[in-house]
């Protein structure tokens, strides 16, 4: 469980196992076996390292809360609503980058 979200973590980082631990300061075959569940009880000092280079909170990767961070912002309850609404509505992801690009444009032509 603890490894399988850090192993979605790190691929969605585009991370390998050599650099997750040398940027977390952790043993590669310590968190290989985290992540083939060979090892279930990390340590705090463990997870706080890989979260931190995660960038994710300790309670994430012990299933407590399915809610990660997506860069410096949590995706809370109101900006997954709207995405859901957006998407239920019939919003593509071309339609949202769109938009995306709209909305840049327009902040740049206020300035």
């Amino acid at each position: 469980m603890i490894g399988s979200r850090i192993k979605k973590l790190r691929k969605r980082k585009g991370y390998s196992i050599t650099e997750l631990a040398r940027l977390s300061d952790v043993s590669k075959s310590y968190l290989s076996q985290i992540e083939r569940d060979l090892q279930t009880n990390p340590s705090l000092q463990f997870l706080m390292k890989v979260s931190g280079t995660l960038e994710c909170k300790i309670d994430y990767l012990l299933g407590i809360s399915d809610k990660g961070k997506v860069g410096n912002h949590v995706l809370d309850e109101e900006w997954t609503n709207m995405l859901l609404m957006a998407i239920k509505e019939g919003m593509s992801k071309e339609d949202f980058e769109e938009y995306r690009r709209y909305n840049k444009f327009k902040k740049q032509e206020i300035r």
